[in-house]
């Protein structure tokens, strides 16, 4: 481990070196360096420099302060493969958070990046903090988290060609409590969207100009037709994301109106629930809310989340359901 970690300070060293007339003072490379979790004293750095001039065209310049390094200005062009520090924890988050956001081809180019991250940042000490740094850094939902769904690598990487591609998918689809697939003969895929653990393909069937969603761990088969997709020119993802479409609409827009009591209304004041929403602190010290909101399951499921600590007064229809919810939850636990 020793060893490596050497090799990989001189390795950094080298690429923290200009070429002549600029130059870097020996302070200075210190500090760089233990910005990238080397610590090493000047005297070190001052050390390895001489080694290093041993072996590779470098000079040092001590006509004038600031004294410095630098590369011979006539030595041939040298670069050095391998990944820096911070390039290392970069790419192993990405590789950790934007997995399944990149196209296969590149993924796959990737590839050799994640591995090289691997190795320069197994050959950090435990307590470097570039590589504590993954232990310190999570993304939760801000729901019961649930386990992603199994998926399969091979349907995963035929839809996201044809997405990159523009090409048509045929798909073997397994509804949920189906026992049989349904084929989806011409499938145009417009987007990918990934919610919680589920990833969706954003699609339209055949001739039909009505958009789906397709759950990608159901799909079964896919088959690339090298046939270019139906681009839909008036589709705007994020238009149909803030539509409500991924909280399973359940008809247009409603006006929310809703008290609820301060410490779990208060999170409002800081994450609106939309751009017209309203606040008003009542003299009880709730909050009467106000709010523009896609009518989808997910907001039913969102207010029940909040108990007894919430009352739904319009639309009067959604008050009835939370209603009846609320009916229903007592005589269960009666």
């Amino acid at each position: 481990m020793t060893a490596n970690l050497t090799l990989l300070r001189h390795w950094t060293m080298l690429r923290l070196i200009p070429r002549a007339p600029a130059k870097i003072a020996v302070r200075d490379l210190q500090r760089q360096l233990c910005d990238a979790d080397f610590k090493v004293t000047t005297r070190t750095v001052q050390r390895d420099l001489v080694e290093l001039s041993t072996l590779f065209p470098l000079i040092s310049d001590d006509r004038e302060k600031p004294y410095g390094w630098s590369w011979q200005r006539e030595a041939s062009s040298f670069d050095l493969p391998g990944l820096s520090i911070p390039d290392a924890l970069t790419l192993t988050l990405v590789e950790q958070h934007l997995g399944n956001h990149l196209p296969p081809a590149a993924l796959d180019a990737l590839q050799p990046q994640f591995r090289s991250a691997a190795r320069v940042l197994n050959a950090m000490e435990q307590s470097a903090g570039s590589k504590a740094w993954l232990g310190k850094v999570r993304t939760i939902a801000p729901l019961q988290p649930l386990q992603a769904p199994a998926l399969d690598e091979h349907c995963q990487r035929t839809v996201y060609q044809a997405l990159m591609k523009d090409l048509q998918l045929k798909l073997s689809y397994k509804k949920r409590d189906a026992e049989v697939v349904t084929v989806y003969p011409v499938v145009h895929p417009l987007a990918i969207v990934q919610r919680g653990g589920i990833i969706y393909l954003v699609c339209t069937f055949a001739e039909y100009k009505d958009v789906r969603t397709l759950a990608l761990h159901r799909v079964k088969q896919a088959e690339l037709i090298y046939t270019s997709a139906r681009r839909s020119p008036d589709f705007d993802l994020d238009a149909f994301i803030a539509s409500g479409a991924f909280g399973f609409l359940t008809g247009p827009p409603i006006v929310l109106r809703a008290t609820f009591q301060r410490p779990v209304g208060e999170h409002l004041f800081e994450t609106p629930l939309s751009s017209d929403q309203v606040l008003e602190v009542q003299d009880d010290g709730s909050i009467h809310l106000t709010a523009t909101v896609a009518s989808t399951r997910t907001l039913v499921f969102w207010l029940t989340g909040f108990g007894a600590a919430v009352e739904v007064h319009r639309p009067a229809k959604l008050r009835a359901e939370l209603k009846a919810i609320a009916i229903a939850m007592a005589a269960n636990y009666a």
